[in-house]
């Protein structure tokens, strides 16, 4: 049973949580969905793959994205994995001690996320092949 919050702050709280709860289950049904649609041969190895991310697991990360076909997966299914893809690598440098997100800065060179965000959702429609390294 529920004890009704008792003040402003209690109440935020409160409504946090029902919405963070509301947000990770409509991510459930937006993964479930791309999962059960025409992309799931593509989309259930990679889920595999995340699932025993390391910190060596980088190279068989990138050469799965760049071995796929992106311009042929909607760009609903291709946020899916954006999402998923992030929230693999966020809890994978957690769980090792580093800061969750570490991008690269202009004339840096690019992280693994950064580039696979460049391979699934090029800039401007143009494959970002020429204009990456990793």
């Amino acid at each position: 049973m529920r004890m009704k919050p008792h003040n402003a702050r209690d109440k935020k709280l409160v409504d946090d949580e029902r919405m963070l709860r509301a947000w990770r289950a409509w991510r459930a049904e937006e993964l479930a969905e791309a999962l059960a649609g025409p992309h799931r041969q593509v989309l259930e190895p990679l889920m595999q793959l995340l699932k025993t991310l390391d910190l060596h697991s980088s190279k068989a990360l990138l050469d799965y994205i760049r071995a796929q076909d992106w311009s042929a997966i909607d760009a609903q299914t291709r946020l899916v994995v954006l999402h998923e893809i992030n929230t693999a690598i966020t809890k994978l440098r957690e769980r090792n001690g580093m800061a969750p997100i570490d991008d690269a800065l202009w004339g840096e060179r690019a992280n693994v996320f950064q580039l696979i965000r460049l391979i699934i959702v090029p800039i401007n429609g143009k494959p970002a092949a020429g204009r990456i390294s990793g």
